[in-house]
């Protein structure tokens, strides 16, 4: 299992511009820039629970997405397929290439 915070991260990446920006916000402080609850409630104004239950809130929100489309599922079977074809095809140069391409539109 990827570890929370990477996963959290990748929710968001996949899944980010479905938030409200406030709840953006919050996780992206929380989760990418490493902000305590305490410093987001400081900026914000709020209690440090209100900050807490509006992240927690909102990973659920996330996952629900998860749940019903399954992007970051197929993103991660994805990567396990073309790094087994890199392993496996490491001396066909033209199907590295095209494996390449693939990697980069993700």
């Amino acid at each position: 299992m990827i570890e929370k915070t990477v996963k959290i991260n990748m929710l968001l990446d996949f899944y980010g511009n479905l938030l409200t920006k406030k709840k953006l916000e919050y996780l992206q402080l929380y989760y990418k820039e490493d902000l305590s609850l305490q410093e987001i409630a400081s900026i914000y104004h709020v209690s440090r629970n209100a900050v807490y239950d509006m992240i927690q809130r909102t990973i659920k929100q996330l996952e629900s997405y998860e749940n019903k489309l399954h992007l970051l599922e197929k993103f991660t079977k994805r990567q396990a397929i073309i790094r087994k074809l890199e392993a496996t095809f490491k001396d066909n140069k033209p199907l590295l290439k095209f494996l390449k391409q693939l990697d980069d539109i993700e």
